[in-house]
């Protein structure tokens, strides 16, 4: 888990010997992984964190204090969306290396790994400049992650569409004799097609060859003898050629279908065989393409998505921070990585250094004192918290 706060300065210069006993104490608890769990956000008003965990934000415009509160109820929608367009591309980027067998490798930020880029935040002033207004940075980081949700859906639409295709083609090949495509099954000496000749192609039970076999002479009149060939055979039925005279052919279908045996309509045709196998070629290389070109922009556009997020987390925590602690602002936020089973110890030392007179009224309503959480947060404490889930 991580976890960014903030600290009242004037606090930390009567506390500054906190800072070696919450360095220790923590880092038995805080841990980084390769797959990080859940990250939490956190502003204090009373104490410090250990220097590479601390969350850079800088001092943003505050504005009026009905603009903060108007914020505040945006946000959490806002955090929710951005999440989830996140995950959606990391699973995206899971599926397509998965079938693609390449393997898995660590996401990144800006070129870096993501529990890097977080202990090393940076606010990008580029693309959100400090002087413009909260709520204007936020609906810009939420109009971009839109853009991209937008174009994911795009890419992969496409992407699926030609694996639908692939899909058919590969189900009417696999499938059962009795539905699936004959066409490479069935070669040009296979068939008879002349002025008073035609070949039939029949599906025939597994269980009933030795039938076929010695009654499909008599089904009609003027079937060539001995001219039925088998073609194939899979777990349910063997595919049978027989000759006989145009003229009887629906006579033939007739009796064959009362005694249980399917004729299926085929009509071979080199041009169109070629046809097929160049559009099955060319669909196959088109999804190559594609899936490579889908996971490269995932790579790249989670990075883009990831580094939005961030700079929208911290603009969260500024705003509830300000909410809380008043003006002007001077808080520390940093980002923490807990493990699961750590974690419970862990709040418990923030809690305990962050004591003051009115942490009474920032406890959990169950403890029978207290305030909703600010931005609907469903726990509180007597610090600024947010969860963030990575996967």
């Amino acid at each position: 888990m991580e976890q960014i706060t903030g600290t009242n300065l004037q606090t930390f210069l009567r506390h500054s010997s906190l800072q070696s006993t919450l360095s220790l104490s923590l880092s038995q608890h805080i841990t980084f992984y390769k797959q990080p769990p859940p990250l939490l956000l956190f502003s204090f008003s009373l104490f410090i964190f250990p220097p590479n965990s601390q969350f850079n934000i800088p001092n943003l415009r505050v504005g009026t204090l009905d603009s903060l509160l108007s914020l505040s109820d945006d946000l959490v929608k806002s955090n929710s969306f951005m999440e989830g367009v996140s995950h959606k591309i990391r699973r995206q980027i899971e599926e397509l290396e998965r079938v693609s067998g390449v393997v898995s490798s660590s996401l990144t930020v800006d070129g870096v790994p993501v529990d890097s880029y977080l202990t090393r935040f940076v606010w990008d002033e580029a693309k959100y400049p400090t002087m413009s207004a909260l709520k204007e940075i936020v609906d810009g980081i939420h109009g971009q992650v839109a853009k991209i949700e937008d174009d994911l859906k795009v890419r992969v639409s496409e992407y699926n569409n030609i694996r639908s295709q692939l899909n058919a083609i590969n189900r009417k090949q696999s499938g059962s004799l009795a539905v699936r495509d004959l066409s490479n099954l069935v070669k040009p000496e296979d068939i008879i097609t002349s002025e008073h000749l035609t070949t039939l192609l029949v599906i025939v039970s597994k269980y009933s060859q030795k039938d076929w076999l010695s009654s499909y002479e008599t089904l009609t009149n003027y079937v060539v003898p001995r001219s039925s060939k088998k073609l194939y055979e899979d777990n349910e039925y063997a595919l049978y050629t027989v000759t006989l005279f145009s003229r009887v052919a629906d006579n033939f279908r007739t009796s064959a279908r009362e005694k249980g045996f399917q004729i299926r309509d085929f009509e071979y045709s080199l041009e169109s065989h070629e046809s097929w196998k160049q559009e099955l070629e060319k669909l196959m290389e088109d999804q190559e393409s594609l899936r490579g070109s889908l996971l490269q922009w995932c790579y790249t556009s989670y990075g883009e998505v990831f580094s939005s997020w961030m700079h929208f987390c911290a603009v969260r925590v500024f705003t509830e921070s300000i909410l809380r602690y008043g003006l002007p602002p001077s808080f520390l936020a940093c980002v923490l990585a807990p493990s699961v089973k750590a974690e419970k110890k862990v709040r418990s030392i923030l809690e305990g250094l962050s004591d003051s007179a009115n942490s009474a009224y920032w406890k959990t309503e169950d403890e029978g004192v207290g305030m909703a959480g600010l931005a609907g947060d469903a726990d509180t404490h007597p610090y600024v918290s947010f969860t963030i889930n990575l996967v």
